[in-house]
């Protein structure tokens, strides 16, 4: 029964392959190590304990960062059963916390300190992203986590076309076919334990079209952020500190304009002053949120836009495991 299960996952299991077997480095026995700390540094450089490293990082940090982000958004705080509604408050949070751990870490850094790309350009990663995370929350309001979580499987699709377009990366109609049978894979896999119960249509038209185009929004704006991350990091050989720190910079600034403009400022800052409880998981979010930046972008910096999508695809269905074993 769970191996029947199992099966539309298998899809992605053989689509998985970022690097070529020819590529991943021989280690040499220990006792041919002048040290100890020389054997460790081999083990480190193959090329599947760097793919490890990431999946587990990225997976691991964004299953809590979506639990969090749901239970922020959705659940109600105090007796009054007021609902947090400010996700550009969180996105500031996030970024804020963000831009301080990557300050540090440049600092100690010996590689340079200020920006090796035009800034636009780190910008542009910035204004992708926040609207990335301003439709992911904002979908919450209209559609249930699991429904998002269905719409998230077809990550790799929009990389793809983002990949074509900023990076001139040349696909065959099989690679789109293997694209879409992982996120069919996976959309089945997702709906067959829970039947209706991920289906708006069936459920009662919980998923409206505001939050359809929402989940739209979110998709292709996530694709561009992490083909442009991939595209900076190839074109000015950048450092993975140096991109984090200036992209979140800008993203703090564009936040916290937005905040100002829509007026939701002092009604956030209200809001978890009269809630300390929501203030609290709002800062728990935001240093899960910040180790999966780290991830994310050295995710990016060593295996590109396109396999980090093939982790977040395999994140949605852990997600369903996860629930259905809880």
């Amino acid at each position: 029964m769970f191996l029947s299960r199992l099966a539309p996952f298998s899809v992605l299991l053989g689509a998985f392959r970022p690097v070529d077997q020819g590529q991943i480095s021989t280690i040499p026995p220990y006792w041919e190590m002048h040290t100890s700390l020389d054997w460790w540094r081999s083990l480190w450089e193959t090329k599947f304990l760097k793919l490890l490293f990431c999946v587990l990082g990225v997976m691991s940090t964004l299953i809590i960062y979506g639990l969090m982000q749901e239970k922020i958004m959705r659940v109600p705080y105090g007796e009054e059963k007021d609902y947090f509604k400010y996700s550009l408050f969180i996105v500031l949070c996030n970024r804020v916390l963000t831009c301080i751990a990557s300050s540090i870490f440049l600092l100690i850094q010996k590689s340079s300190k200020g920006p090796v790309a035009p800034i636009f350009k780190y910008g542009a990663i910035s204004i992708s992203n926040i609207l990335t995370t301003t439709c992911q929350y904002e979908a919450l309001k209209y559609v249930s986590f699991p429904v998002q979580t269905l719409a998230k499987c077809a990550k790799m699709i929009p990389v793809m076309v983002w990949g074509t377009l900023i990076m001139q990366n040349k696909y065959s109609g099989r690679d789109y076919m293997l694209a879409v049978l992982v996120t069919a894979g996976c959309a089945v896999f997702i709906l067959y334990p829970v039947g209706s119960d991920v289906t708006p249509y069936i459920s009662g038209g919980e998923s409206t079209l505001w939050g359809i185009l929402l989940m739209a929004g979110y998709l292709g704006f996530d694709g561009f952020t992490s083909t442009f991350q991939d595209k900076l990091f190839k074109g000015y050989n950048m450092e993975i500190y140096n991109q984090i720190f200036y992209v979140t910079l800008c993203s703090c600034a564009i936040s916290l304009i937005g905040l100002l403009f829509q007026g939701h400022w002092f009604l956030a800052t209200d809001f978890v002053f009269r809630h300390p409880d929501c203030l609290s998981d709002i800062l728990l979010l935001s240093l899960v949120a910040t180790a999966s930046q780290f991830f994310i972008f050295y995710t990016i910096l060593t295996f590109g836009a396109l396999v980090f999508a093939t982790i977040m695809t395999t994140r949605q269905v852990s997600i369903v495991i996860d629930g259905s074993i809880l």
